[in-house]
């Protein structure tokens, strides 16, 4: 699995070539035709409000549920494959219940990394209310994918700092998964508005053995009342790899048997009461649990080692996790006429999240263990927006955004079990129950002219984590947990220039800042066996940003192309448990504390571009492309930045006819080499990190319209079957391993849905 020590790899290059000849390619044909500026998608998150994504100074990505649906995207790691710097770590369930065998293996899909950056950097979101934050301590691991995209119609992404917008967490940028709307189903027909509407689908895929079933239904129940329910739910089992030992002990590279099973349910109600108001309730439910036998636990047999190690040898042992997030939000949207704004938007969201692990070990002659552990987030958030637009001259027109934003979270968490290790007493708290809460004044104005639009914005927050009980705080915890506050103030400019009917071009500078969250201010852990002391943080600081970009659209009939460069930097950043003091002997622990102690540069280039190449028996030939490459420093001793992702380049052609299509995708994944990786900061010495040899995938797919209103699609992923690592999976693992083939992504397999509209 190692890949050679270079800094360039010539498959790499090769890849930057075949890029930069396709782009070429693109510019040439597409000048063939007919200049006419195409439409781009619809983006709320790039301004908080409507707008086209090319009258935007900024990069961004917007999937909407056709191209979701053709390209067959189950999750957000799915989604994730679609966008260049763009990924989504998924690690299988291989930990053990008292610590992980390893550092990674039990995440799930963690949530996404967008230009090197990720975790509780990039912010999510669902219409607009925030997704729970991830957190990791030990062997239990609670990841951010709360979420069903058979209830999303799109999925905006914006890349770099979104905090002068939206706050904390926006410091990487954001991603906003949008829920379907009665207005979906309900488009008026032939025969006039439609009462009644809705759509059916079913999907299966080889590679977890997963079956999902949804459907939606739509009504109108009065001119100005209409409504929506819409529920999924999906059986599977562990996702396959390309492991080739199937023993029932640590040396398995197979998956573990596991069983999964996820639900969701969405209920919307839109009211219309006339001049322009809306008001929307929403409902929303995800279940989603996990069952585990970890073979890959169990020791060798016959038993060898020390009279303690045979005592403590695990014969079985076997793990459950469950998480549910319940949300109901209104949005209530209303016209005024007034100097002050054109329209309000209040919205006002309660949600409740919470995740659970269970653990049982059972130990050869030692006494058995137990976990549970939860983790929870209850939120209430409420925001209120004005915007008002005026004509300034017969060529300039301005339109403010400006408004007030409020959350406050109550997080908790619990650790019980049995057989507690000295001087642990069960039940514990790692960290005290503790109010988050944050206060924020924004301001967005827009000046829009003939060629030009200028985008000038900033955020003032102030933040608060305050400490609610110190009950059940790690007993004997040594240090009581104390609170902290602060502020931040995130500015950003954009300039869009239109320098023809088919170019554009953009710039971008924008600050962002994340606060630090309860476990890294307050975390407490102490093991007596192996003089290891963690102690609190209580004058942690935010981290910060500073990122600038600039890039060039360009629009015909026929064809697309955006080219992005940027630049970041990034101070204060906050790094789990560093090592302070201590040798780890009795009497001198070995002290670990979180700290802000790094600062970072981080730069890199994405393009993309799409065109039709012309017709051929009937049908139009199209290709696309998009490449995405980051490079990251730390500023503080020179190395690599292990949150980098390797450069991908994806390259697609495909033929559609009026009832069928079928297309070919490539994709290409870069070395990630030992001069690119931090190793002391993933493993522990003498142990050095893996390193991921570069690879190239095939995936064949095509669709079936069988009536208008009725779609066959089906796909061959990994066509070649192709043995390969994905970077973000493997954070952690040693190069000296014996397993590694158990990271490995899925061999060659098939992928079917049917979907039908009423």
């Amino acid at each position: 699995m190692n890949s050679p020590n270079r800094t360039r790899d010539p498959v790499q290059r090769a890849a930057q070539v075949a890029c930069a000849i396709v782009a070429s390619a693109a510019l040439s044909a597409a000048h063939a035709q007919a200049p006419a500026l195409t439409l781009s998608q619809v983006l709320i998150t790039g301004s908080r409000h409507e707008q086209s994504a090319d009258e935007l100074p900024l990069s961004s990505d917007v999937l909407a549920a056709p191209e979701m649906e053709r390209a067959q995207i189950m999750d957000i790691r799915d989604a994730a494959r679609e966008l260049g710097n763009v990924s989504v770590r998924h690690a299988p369930s291989r930990f053990a219940i008292t610590g992980p065998a390893n550092s990674t293996g039990r995440d799930g899909n963690t949530g996404f990394t967008i230009r090197g950056l990720g975790g509780n950097r990039v912010l999510m979101l669902v219409d607009g209310i925030r997704v729970p934050r991830s957190y990791a301590f030990g062997g239990n691991a609670f990841g951010r994918d709360y979420l069903s995209l058979d209830l999303v119609k799109r999925i905006e992404v914006v890349r770099g700092p979104a905090s002068a917008l939206y706050g904390s967490d926006g410091m990487a940028g954001l991603v906003n998964f949008v829920t379907l709307v009665p207005e979906d189903f309900l488009t008026p027909g032939a025969a006039g508005p439609r009462t009644l509407g809705g759509r059916a689908g079913a999907s299966w895929s080889a590679e977890d053995q997963g079956l999902r079933l949804s459907a939606t239904l739509a009504g109108r129940a009065s001119d100005a009342l209409t409504w929506l329910v819409s529920a999924s739910g999906r059986n599977a089992h562990a996702r396959d790899n390309m492991g080739s030992k199937d023993s029932p002990n640590i040396d398995r590279t197979r998956p573990n048997p596991q069983d999964d099973r996820d639900e969701a349910l969405l209920g919307k109600f839109v009211l219309r009461p006339g001049a322009g108001a809306r008001h929307t309730l929403t409902l929303e439910h995800v279940a989603r649990a996990s069952n585990v036998n970890l073979l890959s636990s169990r020791a060798r047999l016959p038993l060898t080692g020390t009279a303690s190690q045979i005592a403590s040898a695990v014969m079985d042992e076997r793990a459950s996790m469950d998480m549910a997030r319940d949300r109901v939000t209104l949005d209530s949207r209303m016209p005024v006429r007034s100097v002050l704004a054109d329209q309000i938007q209040a919205v006002l969201g309660a949600q409740n999240a919470k995740s659970r692990q269970l653990g049982n070990s059972d130990l050869n002659t030692s006494p058995d263990r137990f976990r549970d552990v939860s983790y929870a987030e209850n939120t209430w958030q409420f925001g209120l927006q004005l915007d008002k637009a005026a004509r300034i001259s017969p060529d300039w027109s301005h339109k403010l955004t400006y408004g007030f934003d409020h959350s406050t979270a109550k997080i908790t968490n619990v650790y019980t079990g049995i057989n507690s290790l000295p001087p642990e007493v069960f039940p514990l708290k790692r960290f005290p129950d503790t109010r988050e809460s944050s206060d924020a004044l924004y301001l967005q104005s827009e000046w829009i002219g003939p060629r030009w639009s200028v985008t000038p914005g900033v955020r003032v927050d102030r933040f608060d984590l305050r400490v609610l009980s110190q009950s059940g705080f790690y007993p004997p915890a040594k240090l009581p947990a104390r609170s902290l506050s602060g502020s931040a103030v995130s500015p950003k400019l954009g300039v869009l220039y239109a320098a023809g009917n088919e170019w554009s071009l953009f710039g971008n500078y924008a600050g962002g800042f994340r606060a630090p969250n309860a476990h890294q201010v307050n975390g407490y852990y102490e093991n007596a066996a192996e003089q290891v002391v963690v102690v609190p943080n209580p004058d942690l600081k935010p981290e910060k940003s500073r990122s600038a970009e600039a890039g060039a659209r360009w629009r015909t009939e026929r064809a697309s192309l955006d080219l992005a460069a940027f630049t970041g930097r990034f101070s204060n950043l906050i790094v789990d448990n560093v090592l302070i003091s201590g040798t780890g002997v009795a009497g001198d622990p070995k002290l670990f504390q979180t700290v802000n102690t790094d600062r970072a540069r981080i730069h890199g280039l994405e393009l993309k571009g799409r065109m039709e190449a012309g017709r051929v028996a009937g049908g139009k030939v199209n290709l696309w492309f998009t490449y995405g490459q980051a490079r990251g420093v730390n500023s503080s001793n020179g190395k690599p930045l292990n949150s980098i992702d390797p450069s991908r380049l994806s390259l697609g052609a495909g033929y559609d006819t009026a009832q069928w299509d079928l297309r070919l995708d490539l994709r290409h994944h870069a070395a990630k080499s030992t001069s690119d990786i931090d190793s002391p900061l993933l493993v522990k010495a003498p142990n050095t990190q893996v390193t991921v040899p570069a690879s190239t995938t095939l995936d064949l797919s095509g669709q079936w319209r069988i009536r208008k209103d009725l779609r066959l699609t089906a796909s061959v992923i990994n066509l070649t079957s192709r043995k390969y690592w994905m970077w973000p999976d493997v954070q952690g693992l040693a190069a000296s391993s014996t397993v590694t083939e158990a990271y490995t992504q899925a061999p060659r397999h098939a992928r079917v849905s049917l979907v039908a509209d009423f």
